[in-house]
């Protein structure tokens, strides 16, 4: 019977970590950032505490808030996906608006907020 717990609790941790998870990692800005900007300095800033929504066929898979570094993470079955940034309405939204999950790994994908300053 111990033989049998030990040989579980043995092949249990290989099994979990043998499984490859797919998703997004990335940081965010908003640009502009400013109303005037000069050659010397950015005209975009980090995003951080945004929340962003990836929505498949017209459902909402995910959502997920910037860190304070304006970085994010989310693990998304592979396909595309359309994300969008709430509370950002004013402006082109997020760019690029559609994103592609690949199969069986986390792409790096860094996205953009337009907040319609002119």
């Amino acid at each position: 019977m111990l033989a049998i717990v030990l040989a579980t609790v043995m092949i249990a941790p290989a099994a979990s970590s043998s499984a490859v998870s797919s998703g997004l990692r990335g940081k965010v800005t908003l640009a502009p950032s400013k109303p005037v900007c000069t050659e010397d300095e950015s005209c975009s800033k980090p995003a951080p505490g945004v929340l962003l929504t990836f929505r498949r066929e017209g459902r909402t898979a995910a959502t997920v808030t910037t860190t304070p570094a304006a970085t994010f993470r989310v693990l998304l079955p592979p396909g595309p996906y359309t994300v969008v940034a709430p509370r950002y309405r004013v402006g082109s939204g997020v760019t690029p608006r559609v994103v592609r999950v690949p199969r069986g790994r986390i792409a790096r994908v860094d996205l953009e907020i337009d907040t319609g300053i002119q």
